[in-house]
């Protein structure tokens, strides 16, 4: 539990990554419309954050709301927001794509990851989606930019998934097993010590950093207090 981890906030405008960054955040999750669980936001708002905070930033790919490559919204247009986000100084994003049988939707992930010319990115919650865990990692495992999966362990959060999530920790090295696991999805701080013993060390946190909900801002405090437990104080 020596390595500091990662602490990964949502972020939807300047105010927030301000926020997150003075609070102790690693970086930051860049998305607009939460009631679609996070869709992609514009050019100039990443450009507006880029030049307000100096940590990493991943900007979410995914044009309407849902996990399946039709609900991605028309993946040429998907590749061309991406194009526009680099030039706005975008260079990490977020990405997955489900088929209607639950599988990972290969060509669709492909075809945008390809775009991306080995740009880093995380292949989001839609693995909590997935029919199979293991056959949507092994599929994934050899593609260009693929560092970390954002996963709660299962659809209803962590409460749920924990098991889940201890397990996968424990096949760290293994095919398909070698990307960063950053736990996010109902992550609360009593969830941190079971999975730092575990060896997990990247979290994300989206509701936790806003005591007023999603109507209010990131609170530098809330996020200065996940800071503090992350590095055992």
């Amino acid at each position: 539990m020596s390595k500091r981890a990662v602490l990964e906030v949502i972020a939807l405008d300047v105010e927030d990554a301000v926020a997150a960054q003075a609070g102790g955040a690693d970086r930051l999750e860049l998305v607009t419309e939460m009631a679609a669980d996070g869709l992609t936001p514009a050019p100039a708002t990443v450009a507006g954050i880029r030049a307000a905070v100096d940590i990493d930033l991943r900007v979410m790919l995914r044009l309407t709301d849902g996990f399946a490559a039709g609900a991605a919204g028309d993946l040429e247009r998907l590749v061309r927001v991406a194009s526009e986000l680099r030039d706005a100084g975008a260079d990490q994003f977020v990405l997955g794509f489900l088929d209607a049988d639950g599988g990972v939707d290969l060509a669709a992930v492909e075809r945008v990851a390809c775009a991306l010319d080995g740009c880093a990115w995380t292949f989001h919650r839609a693995i909590d989606r997935a029919a199979d865990r293991e056959a949507l990692r092994k599929q994934l495992a050899d593609l260009p930019g693929l560092d970390t999966y954002l996963t709660a362990g299962a659809a209803g959060g962590v409460d749920e998934g924990l098991p889940t999530l201890l397990a996968e920790a424990g096949r760290r090295g293994e095919p398909g097993y070698g990307q960063t696991v950053l736990v996010g999805g109902g992550l609360r701080l009593e969830h941190v010590r079971p999975l730092r013993t575990a060896g997990i060390d990247a979290f994300h946190i989206g509701g936790a950093a806003r005591p007023a909900g999603w109507a209010g801002p990131v609170s530098e405090e809330a996020v200065r207090e996940w800071r503090r437990v992350l590095d055992g104080e």
